[in-house]
């Protein structure tokens, strides 16, 4: 699947830079339609993703878009809810299409597909800067081991994920700063199996503005780790700085106030290299921090912004983003103009999606109110399947998870 840097061709119509589910989505379509994709990648694939590999409804559908769903599904851990657990301990099982899967093998599967579909992926290879002519972007410099090569091409595709170098780069970059960080980790535990069967999200006052969460991967292993959000100036909302050190004292503190995440770590064997069991990375929420659109050039996954701010989610949005991105370049017959607009129309199109969820990550900030509609959707099973319409994306009203709206929908006689 990794073909070698040296074989690199000079020219190609679609140059996409980051082999993940946003940047093999967008080159499995193309490839579908029998454009010439070059996939590059700076890892050799597999490779392992800190991510919490939860799959909820989008991934699920954008997975079955690009015909690997049946195969995902055929590894992954499924689960029919979703635990979300309060402050003071109160739990809700909300109802959803959900699975648990790696990153590395997930990854290997969407970036698969795409090179079945006619893509040549070459890694490892590193992006350097865009190419130019006068103010479009005509292709990459991409670098591996010292050797450095020119592809040119018709339209680059950055899906570089959520460190902004190649954003910074192509001059794209609206925002150094993540908008969060997660510290992840697996663990195997015979004895929690039957004890944690879907997936949990658990907020709490000591992890705020975070959460913490543990995805059942299957054959006894779990995923557990916390996140943390920051502010634009990269410290988190609390006044910490983010820093490894923090994200340690958080997952310490959820090990302090949810038991099952001190049994299963106490009781559990950590999988990876000694010392680096527990491993961190940035995320990039609520489709800020990127221009999305230059001539010559479309970014998306989560360079773009593709993670939901108060879970962490984002591979389904990543791939969504991906595919649109594909299918602008496709529809916009060589008309740089119209790809640009169609592509910032069909991303503006997901935005109320990420204001939704932005709106429950400021309203967690309030533990009383997490308590509050955890109380209520306990004792109405109306409220609770509007969370599940909102886990769906069936259910999108403007200000369901703003304080206002939850305080209206946890009164009211419906």
């Amino acid at each position: 699947m990794n073909l070698a840097f040296g074989q690199l061709p000079a020219r190609c119509e679609v140059l996409v830079v980051g082999a993940g589910p946003a940047g093999s989505a967008a080159a499995q379509w193309l490839a579908r339609a029998g454009r010439d994709v070059v996939l590059v990648d700076q890892h050799v694939f597999p490779r392992d993703k800190v991510c919490g590999d939860g799959l909820i409804a989008d991934a699920l559908r954008a997975l079955e878009r690009l015909g690997v769903q049946a195969e995902v599904l055929a590894e992954a851990r499924v689960s029919a809810t979703l635990g979300c657990i309060g402050p003071r301990g109160g739990r809700i099982d909300v109802p959803g299409s959900l699975a648990v899967l790696p990153r590395k093998r997930l990854d290997e599967i969407v970036c698969r597909a795409a090179v079945a579909a006619g893509a040549r992926m070459f890694a490892p290879a590193r992006f350097v800067a865009p190419l130019r002519e006068g103010e479009r972007v005509v292709g990459a410099r991409l670098e591996q081991g010292g050797e450095t090569r020119e592809v040119r091409a018709t339209w680059l595709v950055l899906a570089t994920g959520a460190q902004p170098q190649a954003t910074l780069a192509a001059g794209l970059c609206e925002r150094r700063a993540p908008s969060g960080i997660a510290l992840r980790g697996y663990i195997r535990n015979a004895a929690m199996t039957p004890r944690i069967a879907s997936l949990e999200v658990v907020w709490n006052k000591r992890l705020s503005p975070g959460y913490g969460w543990i995805f059942p991967c299957g054959g006894d292993v779990f995923n557990i780790g916390v996140g943390v959000a920051q502010d634009a100036s990269g410290g988190s909302r609390s006044g910490h700085t983010a820093q490894h050190l923090n994200l340690r004292e958080a997952f310490a503190a959820f090990q302090a106030i949810h038991a099952p995440a001190r049994e299963l770590v106490e009781g559990g064997e950590w999988l990876g290299e000694p010392g680096e069991a527990l491993k961190g990375a940035p995320l990039r929420c609520s489709l800020e921090g990127a221009t999305l659109e230059a001539p010559g050039v479309l970014v998306c996954g989560e360079a773009a912004g593709s993670t939901y701010a108060l879970t962490g989610e984002g591979i389904g949005k990543a791939m969504e983003t991906g595919l649109h991105a594909a299918e602008a370049i496709l529809a916009g017959a060589g008309d740089d103009a119209a790809v640009r607009a169609d592509y910032r129309a069909r991303i503006e199109s997901l935005q109320p999606r990420f204001d939704l969820y932005a709106q429950a990550h400021r309203a967690v900030a309030h533990p009383w109110l997490v308590d509050l509609l955890v109380w209520s959707a306990q004792r109405s099973p109306r409220r609770l399947q509007r969370l599940a319409g909102v886990l769906e994306e069936t259910y999108l009203p403007k200000d369901a998870m703003s304080v206002r709206g939850v305080l209206r929908r946890v009164f009211d006689r419906r």
